[in-house]
């Protein structure tokens, strides 16, 4: 076959395709024959050609043919932006319904904007600009969103190399016009296309901005000028601002993102079940518990260590002025920075086995929780050596850490998956996030360098981070089904490091098998 019979069956088969995929209740063999004007034998070879690879399919309840599933499939992997797309997909939705007109999401491309996705008006006569469209930056709503809210010096080397050319007689053309247009728009926080690229049509549009402070894209409303006054458009201005909003803090930053590679394992061998993960700085080493076997381990970031072997479980452990406590039934042990055991027994608030130690704040305070029949208190352990009640709960916090300035905690509560907020001087309790018992028991919680608060879904395989404002920010998949604590260590770097201890012990034979880091401490390491 030459290269010109190959473009010709080329062309009859995209032919085909393109006529398919414009007709919504598929295509009949004597409808494809009567407008497709090819031979039968060569309708039939190209129809048989394209269900193979997928693309069209028989749909034998009717005698037609649609297209394929691998269609969609295709289409999907052609997003720029397959995260902004579902992110936005529920406001695009309610805004078309708020409004009754065709909205839009579109991202930057190049000097351009394209569009990605778009949900259709209820009008007959409505906007229908098509998918995968690229329009000018400089004079469409979506386009002056997107720029208001790009760095200046980002912002001015893209216009440098964009003529200013008049598609309509009301296009912006004078680039001083244009930069006092995107300073309102950035005030306001919306853009407006005055029948700028098509005459009789008019948009408003707002910047989509992640958690990072970058701009991902713009969500718009358009349609017919004497539907979209300048008028509504101020008043659907705010409106598209706001869901611009929300569609932004559920976007991943590229930054974030770590997936289940990058999660490697730092001890030698496994333990029965890791917990109470504690960096020591003044020791340089991370400290971690075999709560069972029981031992006690550091890993200094090269090398993971036994330090000690003890004879009762471990029910707990934090870090203290005086060294690392270690609480057993009935006794406590003080590991001092030379690494000598000294045992406390007999009447102490840390040998009560009511007390289970949970975290200590930057002031040196251990915070901890003291069940007493129903209900249960959270507190420190004061001066005196006595427990002092903070908050009262009506369910066991089982995790809870200090944010470095000692304003804010949180709290996991693993029984109903409910993260609490808490404020230093305040009574209030605030739910924060919620888990619902598909996604994991709670097992462990950690605020990194940027307020982001970290927990850990036993039974869930992974780790979840919220923004400081509780919302999801991102998965991390983990090697390991059932993660117990977590640790951060800033080296000083650009760089952070997430340590997860685990439980192997209480993991089924078959959970096992597909999990053989059970048991182990991990490390994630990502940017800070």
């Amino acid at each position: 076959m030459s290269i010109g019979d190959g473009t010709a069956a080329l062309s009859k088969a995209l032919t085909v395709l393109e006529m398919v995929g414009a007709a919504p209740k598929g295509m009949t063999n004597a409808d494809l024959l009567e407008h497709a004007g090819l031979p039968k034998t060569t309708l039939y070879r190209i129809l048989a050609t394209l269900i193979e690879h997928g693309l069209l399919r028989r749909d034998l309840a009717h005698r037609v043919y649609r297209l394929g599933f691998r269609y969609l499939e295709l289409v999907r992997n052609s997003y720029l932006m397959p995260d902004l797309v579902v992110a936005a997909a529920t406001e695009l939705r309610a805004l078309r319904d708020l409004t009754g007109e065709t909205t839009y999401l579109a991202a930057l491309d190049g000097s351009e904007v394209i569009s990605l996705e778009r949900c259709d008006g209820a009008h007959s006569q409505r906007s229908a600009a098509a998918l995968g469209r690229s329009k000018p930056v400089y004079c469409t709503g979506q386009g002056k969103a997107i720029l208001s809210r790009m760095p200046r010096d980002e912002r001015d080397s893209l216009l440098r190399g964009v003529t200013l050319t008049a598609l309509t007689p009301r296009t912006i053309t004078d680039r001083g016009r244009l930069q006092v247009e995107l300073r309102i728009t950035a005030a306001r926080g919306y853009a407006v296309d005055d029948e700028e690229i098509v005459l009789g049509v008019r948009c408003v549009a707002a910047p989509i901005v992640d958690n990072e402070g970058r701009v991902r894209g713009a969500l718009s409303v358009a349609g017919p000028a004497y539907r979209m006054s300048l008028a509504r458009l101020e008043l659907l201005g705010p409106e598209l601002a706001e869901a611009a909003r929300r569609v932004g803090m559920q976007l991943q930053s590229g930054s974030r993102t770590a997936e289940t590679e990058e999660v490697s394992a730092v001890s030698s061998s496994w333990a029965f079940h890791g917990a109470f993960p504690v960096w020591w700085a003044a020791r340089g080493a991370l400290y971690w518990a075999d709560t069972l076997a029981p031992v006690l381990h550091a890993f200094d970031g090269a090398s993971d260590r036994i330090v000690c072997h003890l004879d009762a479980p471990i029910a707990g452990m934090q870090l203290r002025p005086e060294g690392l406590l270690l609480a057993q039934a009935g006794r406590h042990l003080i590991l001092a920075a030379d690494e000598t055991l000294t045992v406390h027994e007999g009447s102490s608030v840390w040998n009560d086995p009511d007390v289970t130690l949970l975290c200590t704040d930057a002031m040196g305070h251990t915070w901890g929780w003291m069940q007493r029949g129903n209900h249960g208190h959270l507190g420190f352990v004061n001066d005196a050596q006595r427990f002092e009640s903070k908050w009262k709960f009506s369910e066991t916090i089982d995790s809870m850490t200090w944010s470095a300035d000692g304003a804010c905690a949180y709290a996991a509560a693993s029984a109903s998956g409910t993260l609490y907020a808490l404020r230093r001087g305040s009574s209030n309790v605030r739910r924060f996030a919620s888990m619902p018992p598909g996604s994991g028991r709670l097992s462990g919680v950690a605020l990194d360098a940027r307020a982001g608060v970290w927990a850990a879904l036993r039974d869930g395989w992974s780790l979840m981070r919220f923004t400081a404002e509780g919302v999801l920010d991102h998965i991390v998949s983990l090697p390991v089904a059932a993660p117990t604590g977590l640790a951060f260590v800033h080296d000083g770097s650009q760089r952070a490091s997430l340590y997860i201890t685990s439980d192997r012990n209480h993991q089924p034979i078959e959970s096992l098998a597909s999990a053989p880091l059970s048991g182990h401490l991990l490390r994630l390491q990502f940017d800070a």
